[in-house]
């Protein structure tokens, strides 16, 4: 049985200016092939593509829930398909108001250096705060994308079960890029997108395809997909690319549960390929 690979690069506001970038992929003898790079322009079309029957694979770039000590303390519903119906039916003019207000409560009550309170995998794959609402708002991708995996039935492991034939992952494509450079490699803005960027994604891209990294999955692309993720300065398109090859390296491990560790925490969930503590 073959199984379709998708990386998402997520946007809570997509736009045709700035769309949910999704990389659609294969596993072959141990290689990771990126055969397309699909946009949606509105989370009407990202609801629809949830919803195609599967047997697919997603890595996706946000995260999936919020820490549980901030959930416990706020007296919010402490397991993941609970939280996220109540995150869903919050009213769409005030949720983030409401939700900023409580995250901004809670830093303002702690000392520098420990505003934010952390899931387990965050510090670990090098991640934002699943509650911080700026630079960059991560909390609102949760808002809109989280919910919507569960909305649309699908399997989340770790957190819940759904359909079998279409399983979502966290993922976080800055783990595994930081695994061949640290120098930054995109920007939003076009005066921000240099020369230097473009030869860090070309480095980024050329470890892939050589498999410089061991225990991951080779990429192979054509030329014109090569192009295409060095040409799109925000990085997007590499970001989606990214979260395909750790979709792939779950899926060499969907024996052993995606390659996650054993003991996560039901409510808080975890990043794919990032080891435990």
């Amino acid at each position: 049985m073959t199984v379709t690979l998708f990386g998402v690069d997520f946007s809570s506001r997509p736009s045709r200016r700035k769309p949910i970038v999704v990389a659609v992929g294969y596993l072959e003898d141990g290689r990771c092939r990126l055969d397309a790079l699909h946009r949606l322009a509105t989370l009407a079309e990202f609801d629809a593509w949830l919803a195609m029957p599967g047997p697919w694979l997603g890595g996706f770039d946000f995260p999936f829930s919020l820490p549980r000590a901030l959930v416990e303390a706020e007296g919010w519903p402490n397991r993941w398909p609970a939280l996220m119906d109540w995150l869903a039916a919050l009213p769409a003019d005030s949720a983030r108001p409401f939700l900023k207000a409580r995250f901004k409560a809670w830093c303002d009550a702690r000392p520098p250096g420990q505003k934010f309170a952390h899931r387990g995998c965050d510090r670990l794959a090098g991640s934002s705060p699943s509650m911080k609402w700026v630079n960059p708002p991560v909390a609102w991708m949760l808002l809109e994308g989280a919910t919507r995996l569960a909305k649309a039935g699908v399997s989340v492991p770790g957190l819940a079960d759904g359909d079998a034939q279409r399983i979502a992952l966290e993922a976080y494509p800055g783990f595994l890029a930081r695994q061949i450079t640290r120098a930054s490699y995109k920007s939003d803005d076009k005066a921000r997108q240099t020369e230097a960027r473009r030869v860090e994604r070309a480095r980024i891209a050329a470890a892939l395809e050589a498999g410089a990294l061991p225990g991951w999955p080779m990429l192979t692309l054509a030329a014109e997909l090569r192009t295409a993720l060095l040409d799109d300065g925000s990085g997007d398109a590499l970001d989606a690319t990214l979260c395909l090859l750790q979709a792939a390296w779950a899926e060499q491990r969907r024996e052993r549960c995606f390659g996650l560790p054993a003991d996560i925490d039901p409510l808080e969930g975890w990043i794919v390929s990032v080891p435990g503590s």
